[in-house]
């Protein structure tokens, strides 16, 4: 499936506030949302992130269309306001992130993410050295029920936790379809949905440790704003959105933020019948008030 960037108009209108401005793409994946804003905003230029080797490929392969419009930085977008300062970039216009996994890496059997995949992996960045191979296969009957609960709200994370320790007696769960067939055992599927959908998304962000990575994107982001910069964040499930909404609402209190979306913005119902992945997302945005 070819990666198709979510609700490009809609971001697009929320983050340039200066078409000549500087902005970070905090999640360049495919870069779909890069390549969006370079062709509505000819003078836009961007600053892409990602820890993914195989995003680096992609930027590679679309480099000459880029120019040099575009800087690469392959850091996790935790590190952005030291890895700003290394490409010689203090302030910024506004910042983009689509926080979540793109098609081309669930796409990709040997990167674990799908329930299709021939292994176990889930790391975005393959240069961390924690699996989800290891946490399925040697964590404790505590530590995976937590996780389960805690990053996936799995409601039956205790069951599913004794059922992994089970199997585990039979020996090493190596792929990502012996994990699902696990679950299964545990939860009935309702509707297309697959019953292991909220523990992978449990073990990709615990792995990822990407909740904590938002939250410092989110509180090093008016730092590097200019005036009247925006900080644009897409994301895919609550308890990603709950942290940009309470940020948001933090923010705006101490007299720092204006809150651009008063409530969230989704989808238009044309846009979910091209991009189904579109179905889930949500955008919040925020601009950096003159002081």
């Amino acid at each position: 499936m070819r990666h198709i960037p979510v609700m490009p108009l809609e971001t697009s209108q929320y983050l340039i506030n200066k078409p000549d401005g500087l902005y970070v793409d905090c999640t360049f994946g495919d870069g779909g949302h890069t390549s969006y804003l370079l062709d509505k905003f000819k003078d836009v230029k961007i600053v892409a992130f990602d820890w993914d080797e195989d995003s680096l490929k992609r930027f590679v392969e679309k480099e000459k269309e880029f120019g040099e419009r575009v800087i690469f930085v392959r850091n996790n977008f935790k590190n952005i306001k030291e890895a700003l300062s290394n490409v010689n970039v203090n302030s910024v216009d506004g910042i983009l992130a689509d926080i979540g996994v793109s098609s081309k890496q669930f796409d990709d059997l040997d990167r674990g993410f799908s329930f299709n995949s021939n292994i176990l992996d889930m790391r975005m960045d393959r240069r961390n050295n924690l699996t989800a191979k290891e946490v399925v296969n040697s964590y404790s009957y505590e530590d995976l029920a937590d996780i389960f609960y805690k990053y996936g709200e799995e409601y039956k994370s205790r069951q599913i936790a004794s059922a992994i320790l089970l199997r585990r007696k039979r020996g090493i769960i190596n792929t990502a379809s012996e994990l699902q067939t696990v679950v299964c055992s545990v939860k009935r599927r309702e509707g297309k949905v697959s019953p292991a959908t909220k523990v992978f998304q449990a073990l990709r962000i615990f792995i990822n440790d990407e909740l904590k990575n938002l939250e410092t994107l989110l509180r090093v982001a008016p730092e590097l704003l200019n005036a009247g910069g925006r900080t644009v964040i897409i994301s895919f499930h609550s308890l990603e959105d709950r942290i940009v909404k309470l940020n948001f609402k933090q923010n705006s209190e101490c007299g720092i933020y204006k809150i651009l979306t008063k409530k969230v913005v989704t989808a238009l119902k044309e846009e979910v019948k091209i991009n189904p992945r579109s179905r889930s997302a949500k955008i919040r945005a925020a601009e950096k008030i003159s002081v």
